[in-house]
């Protein structure tokens, strides 16, 4: 009976494995299959060594699931693989502003400068002040002054305006 219960222990180490093997390899849900599985028949084998062990073995899956998944998918955003796989956050420059409404409503008027060609959206620079902006029709190029003509939520219109 003793082998039985080194066996159920086997099987749940297997499906430690194969749950961490599922985020890592796309299967299509094959080893969280196998997982189940293993999972299962180790439970019934705790259960018929004894309705304590059974109940043991139950508390302890629900507890070794949700925690290895959650471990790994803590560790493969920085392994080599997930970092080819996921995407990174945008990188902000210095002198990048993140405004809120409030802060953009005193914008409307003001007169800045292209960053980045507006195909409609772009930088623009606003005395030192980096926005997003949206060009009020087509596009843009870098270095074209323009105006902003309407402020909408967090989200600034612009004109191109003739230069001299």
């Amino acid at each position: 009976m003793v082998w039985w219960l080194v066996f159920a222990v086997f099987l749940y180490l297997a499906c430690a494995a194969l749950i961490v093997a599922e985020v890592f390899v796309p299967s299509g849900g094959l080893l969280s299959a196998c997982a189940f599985a293993c999972i299962v028949a180790g439970i019934l084998i705790f259960f018929q060594y004894s309705a304590t062990a059974g109940w043991a073995g139950v508390v302890i899956a629900a507890i070794m699931v949700p925690s290895l998944l959650v471990a790994a998918y803590k560790i493969f955003p920085k392994t080599k693989f997930g970092k080819s796989v996921t995407l990174t956050p945008p990188q902000r420059q210095r002198g990048d502003a993140i405004a809120d409404s409030s802060q953009l409503k005193e914008m409307l008027g003001a007169v800045g400068s292209v960053l980045t060609p507006l195909r409609p959206v772009g930088t623009c620079d606003f005395s030192g002040r980096r926005l997003e902006c949206v060009a009020e029709s087509g596009y843009v190029d870098k270095g074209k002054k323009v105006k902003v003509i309407r402020v909408q939520a967090t989200q600034l219109t612009v004109r191109q305006i003739e230069e001299n």
